[in-house]
């Protein structure tokens, strides 16, 4: 079997990418994207990189020659940025490779979408995969994510789309770094009561799932799948806990979730009126940290077979091993 794995060179997918290789039906993996940092790099005989840019359909045509199953990460993913620039790599890379898979008769085809597109701005608790989604979506990435999973959902069969909630674990750049760094700056305060339950989810639990997609029986097919932990979480005392292992320390002042709605949403306003520039927060950005947001996950126990096999804590402690180790090279 020969797999094409976009966003390769990302977080979910190198660390899907480490556990391709040990699959024993697949015998290539063509693994794109569009850096490859060296920590990412991963050097086996069944992975064959391929940089380029999924925008352009003759590369998207090029890479998918010979391949049995897609498993699409690559994705823009920001709570703040222009229309345009979604489109584009959200959008115009997903239309190539569906275009590409019809194409080359491609078996089936795995799509990452995301739980952003639940998102309402209010707290709730085991959201289900059929439940209705907010008449307005969040942000950009949340409005093409869904967009995303509609061209797939119209243009090509089989197919099947995760939506997995807040990454953790070793290798990530994104979530847990950019908390740490807030903290250094002293700019990170508790919103709200901070008592509000999340769900987070082990990479590796992700990459498991992936991995039970390509693999999944005919009645599996065609669907769309929420991914966790399955075991809800306070948000604040996770951050506390990595804080804690990095010998920093969580400010004990809190600031009451309205106060830093309002301001957030200013600071939207200011930039749509001026630069158009992230500002340093947005409502969406505020709410994840505010309220309480979790997944049901039994549709994918049941059809997928899914069990998520690292818990919370493991991935934190392999995450602050990870990032002590990295901050050192």
């Amino acid at each position: 079997m020969k797999i094409l794995l976009t966003g390769a060179t990302g977080f979910l997918g190198y660390r899907t990418l480490e556990k391709l290789i040990n699959e024993p039906e697949i015998q290539t993996i063509v693994a794109t994207g569009r850096n490859l940092l060296d920590y990412r790099k991963i050097a086996h005989e069944k992975v064959q990189y391929q940089m380029g840019e999924l925008e352009d359909i003759h590369f998207a045509k090029q890479i998918t020659e010979g391949v049995n199953m897609i498993v699409n990460t690559a994705s823009l993913s920001a709570p703040w940025g222009n229309r345009t620039a979604f489109i584009q790599a959200n959008l115009n890379t997903q239309y190539n490779l569906i275009h590409a898979a019809k194409e080359r008769g491609i078996e089936r085809f795995i799509y990452i979408s995301s739980p952003s597109i639940y998102y309402n701005g209010k707290s709730r608790l085991d959201v289900k995969e059929s439940e209705p989604l907010p008449k307005k979506f969040v942000n950009e990435y949340a409005r093409t994510k869904h967009e995303a999973e509609q061209l797939l959902i119209k243009h090509f069969s089989p197919f099947i789309i995760l939506r997995p909630r807040a990454l953790i674990g070793r290798g990530d750049s994104i979530i847990m770094p950019r908390l740490i760094k807030a903290v250094s700056e002293k700019r990170l305060k508790v919103i709200g009561k901070g008592n509000n339950i999340v769900d987070l989810t082990s990479v590796s639990n992700v990459a498991d799932a992936i991995i039970l997609a390509l693999k999944a029986p005919k009645e599996a097919l065609n669907q769309a799948y929420n991914i966790t932990n399955g075991e809800p979480v306070k948000l604040w005392d996770q951050i506390a806990l990595v804080l804690k292992q990095l010998n920093l320390e969580l400010s004990a002042n809190r600031i009451p979730f309205t106060i830093v709605d309002n301001i957030a949403r200013l600071l939207e306003i200011k930039s749509r009126l001026t630069t158009n520039q992230e500002p340093t927060l947005t409502r969406y950005g505020v709410g994840t940290l505010a309220k309480s947001f979790t997944l049901d996950i039994s549709k994918a126990r049941e059809l997928l077979g899914y069990k998520p096999a690292m818990k919370t804590e493991s991935a934190i402690n392999e995450f602050v091993n990870w990032y002590i180790q990295h901050e050192k090279l």
